[in-house]
């Protein structure tokens, strides 16, 4: 070993080191990596840099911005309702179609933000039917994780380790060329979840009861479905034209609309607050005006039925609040008619409750009193600024739902079609990977589904940071003579016991490492070095680069391996055991399943 070598294996214990205790953040720790390695003289500064340059990296930025649009018109919370409508109450039924959920939505959007995304629905769904939480989020967990081996995009890794195949010349990997190591992971994945969940016990568990209001509760406690109204604009009506402002359902009062629904082929466009919009042939118009008959007639509106608790079909887009009225507020003595909430605050006041009570379908003529409270409704945007704006109002605890808002929802089908782009620019190879992640971040732009604020909110920088950072270790590694030094202790020690031994040490070692080191950084070091294995054994590369990718999303092991599993342990009240005892079993499952797998699809 020369004296560079064993700087380059200093300095990378010294960042697994870090990695395992958490100290410094994983983003600081590939900063320092910047720094220190071209003070060593290894590499260049350029070479240091060139991860920025990296076509992958930009690929990972652009595909969380396409998973973010995806959340923000609301197609993975729809996923989620439908889960909870098809499950009922049978909790095997409920862990097969949300790990085919989860793992089919991660297949192409960041498997930490479905399962972030899937957490509260899968405690809603616990607290309805009883089930015990801590035996649904493991298997929300797993899905997760499992999603990284269905498609190229799926997970990082993947991107790093295609990466390291092109740069050592050959072509990379295509879109789906996990899928079949994907899905049979998956298949096993559902049945070891079926039976290990008995290990996961109701000792502990969650309270399921969220204490936190629903629109459910919210609308019973004001009594508010009880006195809204759905009128179908008719072709012939009058009112086709009026802006919402000018809308008079015969009371004499302007503006009596709570919310307009529009449906235009598969498009469905709510309208709450916004005074301008026109009234169209076809138009819902929900109100809290109990339109007489005669009045139907002149006005060309046909009543239709509400059915119950219809509120929440609009929870994506049209927020609740619950606002209690301050002790020196100045709406103390007013009527809910003077305060003008909705020209003041761009809000609806859908109904008071007085002295502990909900007042009567005549509440707008009440005069307030502090401590009385009111439920508004209006965009969720408009409720966070009377939130954080006003003295006059206090904004009680939002709703649950306020955790799935989707303030794009309407521009869902345009989400679901820039995906699709992606993904058959993707498959057929007609752009580079990278040019057709932008083409979807730019289409979902276009369209309306993501903002830029949002988008780049969206991007993950501490992991682009953590990738650019541990980028020029495998350089590092190749200079020195340490990835000939790993493979050479490699075959000295497994070489004589053929391939498939060798892809087991491959697939062991690096599921090692994962549990120090999070999965991206394990596969920047770990390719490289079965990349080199192969050459060397004089064998096809392809099989060696997908056993490294497979178990680096393979890390099922530990709380801390992956932040997918750390996202579970709070809501799921697991101990660090607890993955230990599940998880370890599946991982070597996992491993026999891809040395057994692997050379057959692959052959070597």
């Amino acid at each position: 070993m020369n004296g560079e070598l064993a700087v380059v294996l200093i300095l990378l214990l010294v960042a697994i080191a870090m990695f395992a205790i958490g100290r410094p953040r994983m983003d600081v720790v590939g900063i320092l990596v910047i720094v220190a390695l071209p003070l060593t003289g290894i590499l260049t500064v350029d070479e240091t840099l060139a991860g920025f340059a990296d076509p992958n990296v930009i690929l990972i930025a652009a595909l969380f911005v396409v998973g973010e649009g995806l959340s923000r018109t609301g197609v993975t919370y729809r996923l989620g309702d439908w889960l909870a409508r098809t499950a009922g109450a049978s909790a095997t039924r409920l862990i097969v179609l949300l790990m085919l959920s989860v793992a089919l939505l991660g297949a192409v959007m960041s498997s930490t933000g479905v399962v972030a995304i899937f957490i509260p629905v899968v405690l809603s769904i616990a607290a309805r039917t009883g089930m015990s939480a801590r035996q649904l989020m493991m298997p929300l967990s797993f899905a997760g994780l499992i999603s990284g081996m269905l498609t190229l995009i799926a997970t990082a890794p993947n991107l790093v380790v295609n990466a390291e195949l092109i740069r050592d010349g050959s072509d990379g990997f295509g879109f789906f060329s996990f899928t079949p190591f994907g899905l049979v992971v998956l298949i096993l994945g559902i049945g070891y979840m079926l039976f290990a969940r008995r290990f996961l016990d109701r000792k502990g568990t969650t309270d399921a009861a969220d204490r936190r209001s629903t629109f459910e509760t919210l609308t019973a406690d004001y009594n508010v479905d009880g006195r809204t109204h759905r009128y179908k604009v008719q072709p012939r009506s009058s009112l086709a034209g009026l802006a919402l402002a000018e809308l008079d359902l015969g009371t004499g009062r302007r503006g009596g609309a709570l919310i307009l629904e529009r449906s235009r082929l598969f498009r469905r466009t709510v309208h709450t607050t916004a005074d301008n919009a026109r009234i169209e042939r076809g138009d819902v118009i929900v109100t809290d005006v109990d339109v007489r008959p005669e009045d139907r007639g002149v006005l060309g509106l046909e009543e239709i039925e509400s059915g119950d608790a219809f509120f929440e079909t609009y929870s994506r887009q049209v927020g609740l609040g619950e606002v209690l009225i301050a002790p020196d507020s100045s709406a103390i003595g007013k009527s809910v008619r003077g305060l003008r909430f909705r020209d003041e605050h761009d809000l609806i006041v859908l109904g008071v409750r007085h002295v502990g009570r909900a007042a009567g379908a005549s509440f707008s003529s009440l005069r307030l009193a502090a401590g009385d409270t009111l439920l508004v409704a209006g965009p969720w945007s408009a409720i966070s600024r009377l939130q954080g704006e006003s003295r006059d109002y206090l904004v009680l605890d939002l709703p649950v739902e306020g955790d799935e808002v989707a303030p794009a929802s309407n521009q869902a089908p345009f989400a679901i079609l820039s995906v699709v782009v992606m993904i058959v620019l993707m498959v057929t190879g007609v752009v580079p990977n990278v040019v057709a992640a932008l083409i979807a971040a730019l289409l979902m732009g276009i369209f309306g589904c993501i903002d830029m604020p949002s988008a780049y909110r969206a991007i993950h920088w501490p992991t682009l940071l953590l990738i650019v950072g541990m980028m020029p270790f495998a350089l590092a590694l190749q200079r020195t003579g340490g990835v000939d030094l790993i493979v050479n202790g490699l075959l000295t020690t497994l070489g004589g016991a053929g391939p498939r031994v060798l892809l087991a040490g491959i697939f062991a070692l690096t599921a090692i490492i994962g549990l120090f080191v999070s999965n991206t950084a394990t596969a920047v070091l770990m390719a490289p070095i079965a990349i080199g294995l192969a050459h060397e054994l004089g064998m096809s590369p392809y099989p060696f680069a997908m056993i490294v990718a497979l178990a680096a999303s393979s890390a099922f092991m530990t709380p801390v391996s992956s932040p997918v599993n750390t996202l579970v342990v709070e809501p799921g009240r697991y101990t660090f055991f607890d993955f230990v005892k599940v998880g370890t079993p599946f991982t070597i499952i996992v491993l026999i399943v891809s040395v057994l797998l692997v050379p057959v699809i692959l052959p070597l």
